[in-house]
This record gives structure tokens, C-alpha cells and sequence, in this order.
């Protein structure tokens, strides 16, 4: 098994450059000020995973560089990830680098959410969303997650 490299992720608050590992317990906090951090990383085919074994709900999102619908998503799953730093890991998968996890995720179109928690799957959104419904649609689940921690 390949082991994912950690994330450098620079602190919202205080600017400050902060490695996160690919899986963790708990919230990713700024070493500095302890602000929650925003949890946004690429996946590779060996890393993706690993990447999903966290103690929060992750947003996968499933996309390919070719895919304008998936370039229009993309700023909006971002901001989604640094708005709920803490409380959401976004992990994007580049899915013509990693065919074996499209086929096993039954990628019919892209761009495709899922969300995870625990490692499983419990929802998923196919197609290019506004950031008003990716935001509904997401609410729930972060919600959930709030009331459980």
C-alpha cells in the first residue's frame, strides 16, 4: 500500500504553512493559532482511500481536466471545503488517471460528489450543480456529523 504524502495547507487566519496528514483523528488545526484548518487535497489512484479514512464527512469530487462542467464546479467545491474548515475534507480524484475507482464507483458522468463518511459511501450529486444547491445538498450531511462530535 502506498502511503499518501501529507498536505501543506496555509492557515486562513494566520498565513502560516501547516502539513496535514492523509488520514487523521480529529479536526486539522494551524500549529500557530489553532485555527480550523481547510482540508482540500488531490488523490491519486494508491492514495484515495486512505484519503477517506478520517473522522469527518469527505467530499469526493470525481473529475477529469477535459470536463468543462468540472471546471465550473471545481471554485465551488473549494469554497465549500475552506467554509467548512473542520468539519469537511474535499479530496478530488482525476478519474482518467484512476480508472479502477471510476469503474468501482460506477462513474457514468462527471462531474460526480460523493460523500463519505466512515469510509462509505452515503450520498452522491452527478452533474454541474450551482454553489447555492451543492450547498443544500451538502448541509445535511455536515450537519449530522456536527450533532455525532
Amino acid at each position: 500500500m502506498t502511503v499518501a504524502q501529507p498536505t501543506i495547507v496555509s492557515c486562513p487566519t494566520c498565513d502560516t504553512k501547516n502539513r496535514i496528514a492523509a488520514s487523521a483523528d480529529g479536526t486539522p488545526c494551524c500549529a500557530k493559532c489553532h485555527s480550523a484548518l481547510p482540508w482540500i487535497v488531490e488523490a491519486d489512484a494508491p492514495s484515495f482511500d486512505q484519503h477517506l479514512q478520517v473522522s469527518m464527512p469527505v467530499l469526493a469530487d470525481f473529475w477529469a481536466p477535459w470536463c468543462a462542467p468540472c471546471r465550473m464546479v471545481s471554485p465551488a467545491v473549494d469554497k465549500l471545503g475552506r467554509e467548512h474548515a473542520g468539519r469537511l475534507k474535499v479530496v478530488k480524484l482525476n478519474i482518467d488517471e484512476a480508472p479502477d475507482i471510476a469503474r468501482r464507483y460506477a462513474v457514468q458522468g462527471i462531474p460526480l460528489l460523493v460523500v463519505h463518511k466512515d469510509g462509505k459511501e452515503v450520498d452522491r450529486l452527478a452533474g454541474a450543480a450551482p454553489a447555492s444547491q451543492l450547498r443544500q445538498w451538502l448541509a445535511p450531511h455536515l450537519a449530522t456529523a456536527a450533532a455525532a462530535g
